[in-house]
């Protein structure tokens, strides 16, 4: 009795527990996987298309029962109430995708090389108005980040570094992140901060705003044409050496 009863309702039981072990079996995937990558904006369509089959898994597993339920003639009201809550982790399993395509664009964005760069207009956290027109002739470095973002927060003090010592040199720093003046206050307030940091209230083209993985930088030739600059990945002397080769103009970009 108790074993019919537990097969009644196994593709209830499934069903009700798709989502949790939806969301659990993606965070440990694209956990696991992202700690073994040797290489992560290599890497990140082949992580991001195995976590969305982990967490097509508990959906499927329910249909299949729900299949074999219907073929013995055995599936119940319920079993079908376990069908729709399965169909949630379908729309679980979307994350991944929406993420893979946004990375897919930003890594297109990310490798664009002697192309012009797309300018901006807009005010820093202090209320100055900062124009990409304004710089020309310069080496411009176009730094994407958010507080929340720790690989942002590691990197920030080099950037500003960075700025000190070349700024004389015909070299600036932006920072841009779609968070507010006071959050990014707060932020200015405990670590310090030399090159504007710019909000999007002003014209910032999306180029600068579509970002799926923080944080991410644009490197403008004296030219004002877009080059690509290593990944965060790397080590920050890849990015100096970057910045230097443009400054000296033995970078040619192609």
């Amino acid at each position: 009795m108790i074993m019919s009863k537990s097969v009644a309702y196994r593709t209830l039981i499934a069903g009700v527990l798709s989502p949790i072990l939806s969301v659990i079996l993606g965070v440990v995937a694209y956990s696991t996987l992202t700690r073994a990558s040797a290489d992560r904006d290599a890497d990140f369509v082949f992580r991001l298309t195995m976590t969305t089959i982990v967490m097509l898994l508990p959906f499927a597993l329910t249909l299949l029962s729900a299949l074999v339920d219907q073929r013995r003639a055995a599936l119940t009201r319920w079993g079908k109430v376990g069908v729709v809550f399965a169909i949630l982790s379908l729309g679980l399993a979307w994350l991944p995708v929406k993420s893979l395509y946004e990375r897919s664009r930003q890594a297109d964005n990310l490798a664009l090389s002697g192309v012009e760069a797309p300018t901006f207009d807009t005010i820093d956290i202090h209320g100055t108005r900062h124009r990409l027109a304004d710089h020309s002739g310069k080496v411009i470095l176009i730094n994407i980040w958010a507080t929340w973002c720790s690989p942002c927060l590691r990197e920030i003090p080099e950037l500003d570094r960075l700025y000190k010592e070349r700024r004389d040199d015909g070299f600036m720093i932006f920072g841009i992140s779609k968070e507010d003046a006071l959050t990014q206050k707060g932020f200015a307030e405990r670590i310090e901060v030399s090159y504007p940091l710019l909000t999007v209230e002003g014209e910032v083209p999306e180029i600068y705003t579509q970002t799926a993985r923080y944080p991410a930088s644009f490197l403008i030739d004296r030219q004002g044409n877009l080059r690509p600059a290593p990944s965060v990945d790397e080590p920050f002397e890849n990015l100096e050496a970057a910045v230097e080769g443009l400054l000296k103009g033995t970078d040619d970009g192609d």
